[in-house]
């Protein structure tokens, strides 16, 4: 039994089972998610028979770290873990000089964890190095707990922290919604690893029935839409997932979402050179995109081997933020990571990796 799948409720119900005080549980959880112990034997504070039962019931690894590899700036780590059956997921630590007023860094730096909560991708996208790979399984709600304590217990090691946590690696986080929103409870509890809802973001293809479910559940978590596309011929021949949910549909489920939650939406825009970087396709979306609540995230498209499509180079990429902006669409560019190791969005394939030779 992997212990990160056990809710604090359930880890009560289990110790109350045999025979411990329901303090212990709190014990446990603490140590868990507060000090990070990663073993039975890290818990010198319970009695031995209670370790000894811990290390015969419980699982605290449910995956062996493959291997790693880092940016040639250093400020990329991608790790490659095998879980028990094989399958290969992969997991990113990206690091950030403060911004001015970054409420969430008080330190030099902040370091944003980019998570799967898949091992593979159903949906197919075409420019999506984990969609061309196909659908493997859904990870457990411990299994994604794991891969952000895993980072977490890295950091503590120098003394820092993690920043922010999304859902943007392998896998459609609302595909799996119910593990994702447990992993986002259990990380977010006061008397464990107390991660803030606002420091989670979820970046999904664009499920319109999870995204009223998401809204009608009024977290604080941020939601992030892969939109890359403007109408529907041109989207579904890029994303399969418009078959199904349509771009009106979608943009009514996100409306449906920030008149509910009166939280701004993100829209990710997938930068592809002469495909949908031009300002007649920024008009486009700004068409769609008026008077919502919502803000566009640009960055040219990231190189897979499954896909032709090259980037927008960096004028394309500033004609389209001027058009949008002019439209009353608030654009960012935002900055690519790891791109010489293929740990940018759209490039986690789960593949074997070459040793890491520089220390992050």
């Amino acid at each position: 039994m992997l212990i990160y799948d056990l809710s604090l409720p359930a880890l009560t119900d289990l110790l109350r089972q045999w025979e411990q005080p329901a303090y212990r549980a709190k014990q446990i959880w603490q140590g868990l998610y507060q000090r990070l112990y990663a073993s039975p034997s890290d818990f010198t504070a319970l009695p031995k028979p209670l370790r000894e039962k811990m290390a015969a019931e419980f699982s605290f690894l449910p995956f062996a770290v493959k291997t790693y590899q880092n940016s040639s700036d250093g400020h990329t780590r991608k790790t490659l873990f095998e879980l028990p059956d094989g399958n290969l997921i992969e997991a990113v630590l990206m690091r950030y000089e403060r911004e001015d007023g970054d409420e969430y860094s008080p330190r030099k730096v902040r370091h944003t964890l980019c998570i799967s909560t898949q091992a593979g991708c159903a949906m197919g996208c075409v420019f999506c190095a984990t969609g061309q790979m196909g659908f493997k399984r859904n990870l457990s709600s411990g299994e994604i707990i794991a891969q952000i304590l895993y980072y977490a217990q890295i950091l503590a090691q120098k003394n820092e922290t993690v920043s922010n946590v999304v859902f943007m690696g392998m896998g459609e986080p609302f595909h799996n919604y119910d593990n994702v929103m447990s992993a986002i409870d259990r990380l977010n509890d006061p008397a464990g690893f107390n991660f803030g809802a606002r420091r989670f973001t979820i970046s999904t293809v664009g499920l319109a029935p999870q995204i009223r479910r998401f809204a009608d559940e009024m977290r604080q978590v941020n939601l992030a839409i892969s939109l890359h596309a403007a109408d529907n011929e041109q989207r579904l021949a890029m994303m399969p997932v418009n078959k199904k949910y349509q771009i009106e549909e979608l943009l009514d489920a996100c409306e449906y979402y920030t008149a509910k939650t009166r939280r701004r939406i993100t829209f990710e825009w997938a930068l592809i050179s002469g495909v949908n970087d031009t300002p007649e396709e920024a008009k486009k979306l700004a068409a769609r995109l008026r008077g919502m609540l919502c803000h566009v995230n640009a960055i040219p498209l990231n190189p897979t081997k499954g896909f032709a499509g090259q980037g927008a180079d960096r004028e394309r990429a500033s004609r389209f933020q001027e058009t949008l902006e002019a439209a009353g669409i608030p654009c960012t560019i935002r900055m690519r990571r790891g791109i010489d190791i293929q740990a940018g969005c759209g490039q986690l394939a789960g593949e074997n990796l070459k040793p890491a030779t520089l220390n992050l």
